[in-house]
Parts: structure tokens; C-alpha cells; sequence
């Protein structure tokens, strides 16, 4: 656990950053608005009962002469005896936690806490940490992955301008200003990732595509499935894949059964590559999907289409997979998408 993380330059250990943002998610997932609301460090109401309830101290003798200060309990603190943060389940929406039925491993109790142990992937967007909720006293425990999208000053965005085309805010104006990229268009359209990200895990989870298991959206924050090792080794991306320890046959296989799970339901990927893709014990799990492109809205919904395939392709070709395979795989997904 204390060993350095697949794709980490270094391990450290990250503490909460107190309050958290929050956001209210339309049913399409390129109409994501985000909010601001101040739940003040890790307060909720669990803290501000026990606050109400405990920790009245008087500080004056009683008739007794006795100093009731010694029986007094101790003043109730912002966090958990235990952990960075009280777990976030409460503070999102129906809307903002992940599909029906959901795995038994999610922790939904609302005694669990948080605790960060470490960072799994470093971005120009988002960061990704290694965090494990639990319920203190029991064996009740789960490792997500955290990945947090950065605020508006420290994004990188580097997302082609094509992805958005085809996508309509339900404000015209926002619309507009999007499309003219202006200050306030870029600021509404780096808002959109994680809103986007989260709703299209919860839309192609829900489809059988292999994604991690999308479990709540707090703001910029989206809570997933942690792919990897019970002792939190992450598991490699495609492209890190020794030729020995891949099966391509099977590998390609699941590839093309998700990839038309996603055409027959309008969608491609839009920038899928061997980096974004993750194996975990022959188990192939797609990642990154916040620009995930409606083929038929879009009037370059085809050429994204082929790209996403001639992209992995690539990497399979170069270990032997037979090229006419990928040619297959495009003019199958084109069909399912009903493209032509």
C-alpha cells in the first residue's frame, strides 16, 4: 500500500481541502451546471446535531462547590476521529449517485469516513487519488478512485473543439458564448467535463459497456469503481501491457463488444487510445470519458468513430492482430451506429 502507484511520479499523502463544490446535473450528460454551495469543512448535519446535543460546558462552580468542567465531554470537532472527511454519499443527489442496482461494494453507510492514500494519476484536467471509504469499527471498507476535475485557473484544456459540436446548453445565450469562446464560454465549458464525465459513466454502465462503476459526483469530484489491487496497486493501462501477459484474441473481443454496445446506443468514445484503456486481470475497462461524441449529432460522428478503432487497433497490429480486423470492427460499428 505504501509502494509507489501505477502512473504516480510519487507517493504522497494528500489531506481534504475542506469544503467541497456542488452541481445539479440535467438527464444529458453535456448539460452539466455547476454551483457553489458552502457546506463550510466536512460539515454536515451528523456534526452540527452532535454539536447541539453535546459540549455545553458551564464554566461556574455549582452549589456543591464542585467544578462540573471534569464531567463536562470534550467540544465537538469539524472531522471524524478517524479519516481526512466524513464520507460525501449524503451531500449528492439521487441524480448525483451512480445507477440502480449498485454493486455491493459501495459504502453507503453514513457513519463511513474518507481517507486519501495517495495520488494514482497526475493531468492536464483532472487528478486522480487513491481513497478509501469504511466504516470505522467494522470491516465495512471499499478503494475508490477520486478523480477531481481542476478549477477554471488551473485547467489545461486541451479537448478539440469538435467535441462540442452537436451538444446544446439549455441556455442559448451559454450556447452562444460557447461557441464564440468567449470568457465566459470557456469557463461554461470547463464546467461541463466532470458533469459530463459522470453522467455518460452512469449512461454506458448502465448499457454493459466496461467502465468503472461511476459511485457519486460531489461538484468537480466524481467518486468510480478503483480499478486495480486490493492493496491499491492500479492496474496497467493497455499500453503498458507486456506481449506475454496479453491474450489479444480476448482482449480485442471485449473491445469490439463494448465499442458496439456504445454505437448501438449513438456513441463513440471520441479519444480513445492504448492509454485510456486499463487491464485488470484479463479484464479490459475503458476510462477518460468526458467527451464522449453522439455520432449522429455531430457531423464528424463517423470520423471519430474510425479513429477510436484505428487508434487501439494500432496497438494491437503491432502484436500480430491481422490489420483487416480493425477495417471489420469499423465498418461493424458504423452499422450499429446506423451511419451507412
Amino acid at each position: 500500500m505504501r509502494e509507489r502507484f501505477s502512473d504516480s511520479e510519487s507517493f504522497s499523502r494528500i489531506r481534504a481541502k475542506g469544503a467541497r463544490r456542488r452541481g445539479r446535473r440535467s438527464e444529458r450528460f453535456d448539460e452539466y451546471e455547476p454551483e457553489i454551495y458552502d457546506f463550510g469543512a466536512f460539515g454536515d448535519d451528523r456534526q452540527s446535531s452532535h454539536a447541539d446535543h453535546q459540549g455545553h460546558h458551564d464554566n461556574h462552580v455549582n452549589r456543591d462547590g464542585f467544578d462540573g468542567s471534569a464531567l463536562a465531554p470534550a467540544p465537538a470537532t469539524d472531522g471524524p476521529a478517524e479519516g481526512d472527511r466524513w464520507s460525501t454519499w449524503d451531500q449528492s443527489t439521487p441524480t448525483e449517485k451512480g445507477p440502480e442496482p449498485r454493486p455491493a461494494w459501495v459504502v453507503t453507510e453514513l457513519a463511513a469516513v474518507d481517507t486519501e492514500l495517495g495520488i494514482v494519476k497526475t493531468g492536464k484536467e483532472a487528478d486522480v487519488f487513491l481513497l478509501e471509504r469504511g466504516v470505522p469499527g467494522t470491516e465495512r471498507r471499499t478503494l475508490m478512485a477520486a478523480k477531481r476535475y481542476r478549477d477554471a485557473q488551473h485547467r489545461m484544456f486541451h479537448r478539440d473543439s469538435g467535441y462540442l459540436e452537436g451538444r446544446q446548453h439549455k441556455e442559448s445565450r451559454i450556447t452562444r458564448a460557447m461557441a464564440k469562446r468567449t470568457a465566459f464560454g470557456k469557463e461554461a465549458i470547463a464546467g461541463q467535463w466532470a458533469g459530463a464525465e459522470f453522467a455518460a459513466l452512469c449512461r454506458l454502465w448502465s448499457a454493459g459497456v466496461a467502465v468503472p462503476y461511476p459511485v457519486q459526483i460531489t461538484g468537480t469530484e466524481i467518486l468510480m469503481e478503483f480499478v486495480g489491487d486490493e492493496n491499491g496497486t492500479a492496474a496497467p493501462r493497455l499500453a503498458q501491457l507486456r506481449a506475454e501477459e496479453a491474450d489479444l484474441e480476448d482482449l480485442w473481443e471485449q473491445l469490439g463488444h463494448s465499442l458496439a454496445l456504445l454505437a448501438r446506443d449513438g456513441y463513440a468514445h471520441g479519444d480513445l487510445s492504448a492509454y485510456n484503456i486499463l487491464v485488470h486481470r484479463g479484464r479490459l475497462v475503458i476510462i477518460d470519458v468526458p467527451q464522449i461524441v453522439d455520432v449522429v449529432a455531430n457531423p464528424r460522428g463517423r470520423s471519430f468513430l474510425e479513429r477510436d478503432v484505428r487508434n487501439v487497433g494500432a496497438w494491437f497490429t503491432a502484436r500480430g492482430l491481422p490489420e483487416r480486423r480493425v477495417g471489420e470492427l469499423v465498418e461493424a460499428l458504423t452499422f450499429d451506429a446506423r451511419l451507412g
